[in-house]
This record gives C-alpha cells, structure tokens and sequence, in this order.
C-alpha cells in the first residue's frame, strides 16, 4: 500500500525526472530494451559533429520524433508534480529538473522548470553568436533545411546533442537548487547517467532525505536513495505527493 508523504516540513524539495515518467504518455525511452538509440546511428545524427556536418540529418533524426510529440500529453505523474507545486506554502521551494526533451513537463504546469537537456518542442539558430532566442516551433523540418530568420544560418533543435555540454544557465540553477535541498525525489530514471547521476549523492551528502520511485531499483549497494518506491510514476505520484 502507498502512503502520501508529510512533505510539509522540507523548505527546499527538488525533483528529477527521467525517461520513465513519461512511458505511459507512449514516449519511448532513448536507452534500455526498446530505447530509440538502438534504431539510430548516434554518430551519423545525434552529435555536435553531426550538427555542423549535416544538419538535415539531424532533422531528418529528430523531426519524427518532433512529430509524434503534437499528439502527446501529459500524464498522470506529470499532472501530480505540477498540482504539488502548486500546493505548496509560500515557505517552501521547488525546482524540477527533467532530463526529458519532451516538453510534457511543461505542458501539464509545472512552472520552477529546468529542463536540462532542452525541448524538442523549441527550435534555436546552430550559430552560438546569433541572438535569435529559441522559439515554439512545430515543425519536423524533414525534406528542407530550415533557417534562422535573423542570420540565414541553418536552424537547429533546441536540444543538447551528444559532443555538447550543459547549458551554464541550466547547470547553475541545478547545482544551486541542491545547495539548499532537503528533500530529493528522482522519479523514472535509472540514476546513473552523469552529470544527473550526481545529483542523488550530492543531495545526500548535504543531508537531504533521498527517495527514488522507479520501475527498476536502483541496486548499487551505495545507493544513493535512502528510500525506494517499486512501480509505475504514474499510480504511484500521485498518492505519494498527496494530490490524488
């Protein structure tokens, strides 16, 4: 049986999510069994240097993907985390940090957001110098190159690519978020892809409580969670947050 947590005593709560949130919203993961890196050449489509090499291949990988996700909604553990948010007290703070691209998060309100791999939903110019800010763009850009309309130079999904690091923004207000955490919830994610797979041990060591609500355990046997909860992010959220 699953009982709702008292979160009401944690000042500072952070929350990471990952590939398995979002399963039951028909999202495939990008790793595991049926992860879609299995179908793709990761070098020929998904790197930086795939980006300045042949940027239509990039589209022509992720479009699709782009494609599906206008047809997709959030799900019953997305509405959880942003219906938590929103009943907290004006005490207490809240920082979700999604690994996703999906942009679900978003979708169903959560609002303190750090999404730290990017949207797919968002396309930006590939020019780092160009001060075009990334955009909503529903497009998959498939059959034709799209350009910026500021510089001409092509455009790019809002993601990040293997060969690329973190955005400083996004890193910044993670490392800072866990600074001062004192509840840590990982939620779908295996937890040992870096540099998220830090964060559980960080937030340990600076005292937080550590829970992981997960399909799979996470079986290191110096795991970082000194709580876990076995099963699906979706029956499971909602109980444990207290907003069922």
């Amino acid at each position: 049986m699953v009982l709702s947590l008292d979160l009401r005593r944690y000042r500072n709560i952070v929350v990471l999510t990952g590939a398995g949130i979002s399963v039951a919203s028909g999202v495939r993961p990008f790793r595991g069994p049926n992860g879609v890196w299995n179908e793709w050449d990761i070098e020929r489509c998904a790197t930086r240097t795939a980006l300045e090499q042949s940027p239509q291949l990039v589209w022509q990988a992720f479009g699709p993907l782009r494609s599906q996700l206008q047809t997709t909604q959030p799900n019953a553990a997305h509405r959880a985390l942003a219906r938590f948010e929103q009943s907290l007290g004006k005490h207490q703070r809240f920082t979700l940090i999604t690994q996703n691209i999906d942009g679900l998060h978003q979708l169903a309100g959560s609002r303190n957001l750090v999404e730290f791999h990017g949207s797919l939903r968002q396309s930006r110019c590939s020019d780092e110098q160009c001060d075009q800010p990334s955009f909503v763009d529903q497009r998959a850009h498939t059959q034709t190159l799209p350009l910026c309309p500021t510089c001409g130079k092509p455009l790019r999904p809002d993601i990040v690519l293997f060969e690329e690091a973190i955005p400083v923004w996004a890193e910044t207000q993670a490392k800072r978020s866990l600074r001062e955490c004192d509840f840590f919830l990982a939620v779908g994610t295996s937890g040992t892809v870096f540099p998220a797979a830090a964060f559980a041990r960080t937030a340990q060591m600076l005292g937080a409580r550590t829970m992981l609500v997960n399909l799979e355990p996470h079986a290191a046997d110096d795991s970082a969670f000194e709580e876990q909860q076995i099963g699906r992010a979706e029956e499971l959220l909602p109980t444990l947050l207290g907003v069922a």
